[in-house]
């Protein structure tokens, strides 16, 4: 069993572990050390982002149990940067050291069933939705449902992978192939407004925190812009912080979790997804808030005190994808930094690829539509 009590800190100094070594990762490695943290991060890549500025990498699958197991026994406390880890690998290191979240909070989100399932059984919003495990299920799912709907992968999706939109029947046999075999959910397709996700914390002793809701755009299924805070109701804003927090509660995680929503028109939320890290539609809160969903992040699975959410000023974020970089060599970046006022962040990743997030931008203004000129501006240039 775990060697450290829940209740007790853990105190700058010590040694984080973490499953997983993107930019998430490497986001959280930074917000550690400006803490006086060690952190030992673990993933299958060489030179990875996380690693490039971890006190120790470790190089090895997800499913290496041996390695999680190394890893946990060098640190006090273990986080995750994503929730797509074997079952067994989070099992080995919960009994050395405390993981933060618990491994039934990845189980259930893991898993596009067990999690619109936990919610829908705890009475929160959710699409209408329906098992899909033969190309039989298919067809009465889509009957019940109705076009057009989504089909989805229930494991291991995100940006979009493993995802066909269906808007007749004779999309069916095509799609149901594209399931290779998996598990699948069909969702009911949602007229949406907008999309926006809200961002809260929680620690071991139930003390939780929440950021401003953020307002999403996505191209191609990936994040393109989000603002701070999003361009909706108070009312509405009010009732997605409130119903993030009761999500963390109901599903008793400690560390951090994002919650999707889309907003239908009369203000009605529908949960999308559930992340329970921190989520690119956060990366703003580096710069435009007291504290950082990364600096977030360390105080709560350290059992510290958890910072103040404050927004400084309206602000936006833009990803930079891989398709942003030249055939040969780097974007002008000279271009982009002559926007005094906007901020770089890149990921320390060496291969470029289309569709592959390499870095963001933010900018703070006056108001939300402000900063967002400012990032699409600066962004823009490196087209040039």
């Amino acid at each position: 069993m775990a060697d450290a009590s829940e209740s007790t800190p853990v105190r700058p100094g010590a040694a984080l572990g973490l499953l997983g070594g993107g930019q998430l990762g490497r986001m959280f490695t930074l917000a550690a050390r400006n803490l006086g943290f060690r952190v030992h991060a673990l993933d299958p890549g060489h030179d990875c982002p996380a690693g490039q500025v971890a006190d120790l990498e470790i190089r090895a699958a997800y499913n290496d149990i041996y390695a999680a197991q190394a890893l946990a026994r060098g640190v006090d406390v273990v986080t995750v940067e994503f929730e797509n880890i074997a079952a067994e690998t989070l099992e080995a290191v919960a009994h050395l050291r405390p993981m933060h979240p618990g491994a039934h909070v990845l189980h259930t989100v893991q898993h596009r069933l067990r999690e619109k399932r936990f919610l829908a059984d705890h009475g929160f919003p959710v699409t209408p939705f329906r098992e899909i495990n033969t190309e039989a299920d298919l067809c009465a799912a889509a009957a019940a449902l109705g076009f057009p709907s989504v089909l989805k992968t229930a494991s291991f999706g995100y940006d979009g992978k493993g995802q066909t939109k269906l808007l007749a029947l004779s999309d069916i046999p095509a799609a149901f192939e594209a399931l290779g075999g998996q598990q699948g959910i069909l969702e009911a397709w949602v007229p949406f407004e907008l999309e926006c996700s809200v961002i809260c914390a929680r620690a071991p002793q139930g003390e939780t925190s929440v950021w401003p809701v953020a307002e999403n755009a996505h191209v191609r299924h990936i994040l393109d812009t989000t603002v701070f805070p999003a361009r909706i109701p108070d009312s509405v804003a009010q009732g997605a912080q409130a119903m993030a927090l009761d999500i963390a509660r109901s599903l008793d995680v400690v560390g951090m979790l994002t919650v999707e929503f889309f907003l239908k028109a009369g203000g009605e939320l529908v949960v999308n997804e559930l992340a329970p890290r921190p989520h690119n539609s956060g990366h703003a809160t580096i710069d435009a808030c007291v504290t950082s969903q990364f600096e977030q992040q360390v105080r709560a699975v350290c059992g510290l005190p958890l910072g103040d959410t404050t927004l400084l000023r309206p602000a936006a974020m833009a990803n930079l994808l891989g398709n942003l970089w030249p055939a040969q060599g780097e974007p002008a970046w000279e271009r982009l930094l002559a926007f005094r006022d906007v901020k770089l962040h890149l990921y320390g990743k060496t291969e470029a690829r289309p569709g592959r997030k390499m870095g963001h931008l933010t900018a703070l203004a006056d108001t939300p539509e402000e900063a967002l000129a400012k990032v699409l501006a600066a962004r823009a240039a490196l087209k040039d």
